[in-house]
């Protein structure tokens, strides 16, 4: 007995499937208005703070004072300039944010590469071990590692405040999976020609890791300038604020509501920049490192 094949459909029958899966006009309409009304609603906030930072010195009223026009003046942002330590508080946090991500891209791309490529006793348990400190929240750790950095003579110092967030499991993670899809015959290749692991870590791994390294990069400098308890904590005096935790410490001046908004203004442009200059790389960085592997 032989098997009776079912009728495969026509040409036509197949492209009107196909066709019938494609979005009419009322459905294109109104995953716009949706869409549309998402941004306006995720956009409100951050024009809410431009307008009220540019309107010094006026009582706050709904919505009038929500309207971009009538007394619109810079004094608030001179204010936040010239005073308040908010330069030396941005100073502050460049200086912890920019050495973290740094750091963080240098050590979890040398993991990265050692668990993905290498092969060494005890690598998948070692691996998934640090992998488990995801699952350990910041504020469990936060106290013994204030006393080991106090003890360290690390508080009120540049080293205490970046070192206890150099190690990034999150980061380790991303970059063995991104590792883990290039091709074993690069390094093969590279080590019949004679180079050293370093050389092959700086010459083939780093080069090919861009979208994945720009995006982890994204990522931890974002995490570093907002981030607000450990800062606290650590930094004890006034010049060694970092942007969140000074600009927290003028609701305790009587600071006008319209400098501190301007204060988070100027926090915020550094992030939008960052994000300007890296963004091509990612969707490939995150779609890279979360699919492969």
């Amino acid at each position: 007995m032989t098997a009776v094949e079912s009728p495969k459909p026509s040409g036509p029958t197949r492209h009107r499937s196909y066709k019938a899966l494609e979005p009419t006009r009322g459905g294109l309409v109104l995953r716009w208005f949706w869409l549309s009304a998402a941004a306006v609603f995720a956009f409100f906030p951050f024009y809410a703070m431009v307008v009220l930072s540019l309107k010094p010195g006026a009582a706050v009223s709904f919505p009038e004072s929500l309207l971009p026009w009538g007394g619109i003046a810079f004094d608030s942002y001179a204010q936040v300039l010239s005073g308040q330590n908010i330069v030396l508080w941005l100073f502050n946090t460049l200086v912890y944010s920019l050495v973290s991500v740094v750091a963080v891209l240098l050590f979890s791309a040398m993991a990265g590469y050692a668990f993905a490529k290498k092969r060494f006793a005890g690598k998948e348990l070692m691996f998934w071990s640090f992998l488990a400190m995801v699952m350990v929240p910041f504020h469990v750790t936060l106290i013994p590692t204030f006393l080991l950095i106090a003890n360290l003579g690390g508080v009120d110092e540049y080293w205490g405040l970046i070192v206890p967030t150099l190690a990034n499991a999150q980061a380790v993670f991303l970059m063995r999976q991104f590792i883990q899809g290039l091709p074993d015959e690069l390094f093969e290749a590279a080590r019949i020609d004679g180079a050293s692991e370093m050389r092959i870590f700086l010459r083939i791994v780093l080069p090919l890791c861009k979208p994945v390294l720009a995006t982890l990069g994204i990522f931890v400098f974002l995490w570093h300038w907002n981030d607000f308890l450990w800062p606290l904590i650590v930094a004890k005096s006034n010049d060694m604020f970092t942007l969140t935790v000074g600009i927290s410490s003028l609701q305790q001046q009587d600071v006008p509501l319209s400098v501190m908004l301007a204060g988070s203004v100027v926090a915020l442009v550094p992030i939008f920049m960052a994000y300007l200059i890296a963004q091509r790389y990612v969707q490939e960085g995150v779609t890279g490192s979360g699919i492969k592997g």
